[in-house]
């Protein structure tokens, strides 16, 4: 049974409660770093490949965890979707710069730190998780859906560089977001701890701008090259 406030309504679910707690990082997270230049189209190719690599050890340590607990009942609701955005990562970095990628591209002391948060929320129950899942998955067919667009116009990209933001065992990326979002909160109403889900979000949306600004500062702009090339 779900506790009730102090004027006796009933709390947020954990999934309202995970958006009202990260609101305004999600905002900040939209105007700083890499993922600020590519919403503007001002990223370039170089830029995009150093966050997809400094991500790819944050969805491994997030899809190795969910696989670990998809025998307990919170995160059985989200082990049931095999959404597979590891695979689809290394795929996209292998089209975009050849097979020696994870040689060729570093792994910045940000992607580093992201991917170790992600596998210390997979403890325990790993109930945490939830948060890590809310923020990219959900990410993911949403905001991601656009940037997919974005890309394809301002970097040039090919369907076969961009195939993160494909899911092809789903027909209806609205349907899949839809049922998604309510395992969330299906698992969300699971969890002993719901304020340790709600800070494990904001930790996350503070570690993606982490990244994204140590990625900005790593590679240059588009716009920055251009004058310097003038």
């Amino acid at each position: 049974m779900t506790a009730a406030t102090a004027d006796g309504s009933s709390p947020p679910s954990v999934v309202t409660a995970l958006y009202l707690r990260t609101k305004a990082l999600h905002a900040e997270a939209e105007r700083t770093g890499i993922i600020r230049d590519l919403l503007r189209g001002d990223a370039s190719r170089a830029g995009y490949i150093l966050l997809l690599r400094n991500l790819l050890p944050a969805y491994r340590a997030m899809e190795d965890g969910l696989e670990r607990h998809r025998g307990s009942p919170g995160i059985a609701l989200l082990s049931r979707y095999r959404l597979e955005r590891t695979l689809a990562i290394e795929s996209d970095l292998a089209a975009l710069c050849g097979e020696r990628w994870i040689a060729d591209i570093p792994l910045l002391a940000a992607g580093e730190i992201y991917a170790k948060r992600v596998s210390h929320a997979a403890d325990g129950d790993g109930m945490r998780l939830i948060a890590h899942a809310y923020t990219r998955y959900l990410g993911d067919l949403s905001g991601g859906q656009i940037l997919q667009r974005l890309l394809a116009r301002s970097l040039e990209l090919r369907p076969s560089e961009l195939t993160f933001y494909d899911f092809p065992h789903f027909p209806d990326l609205k349907v899949l977001k839809a049922d998604y979002r309510n395992a969330l909160e299906e698992a969300g109403a699971l969890v002993p701890d719901p304020q340790a889900v709600v800070e494990e979000g904001a930790i996350a949306f503070s570690m993606n701008i982490d990244l994204s600004c140590a990625v900005g500062a790593a590679v240059p702009q588009r716009s920055a090259m251009v004058a310097v090339v003038q």
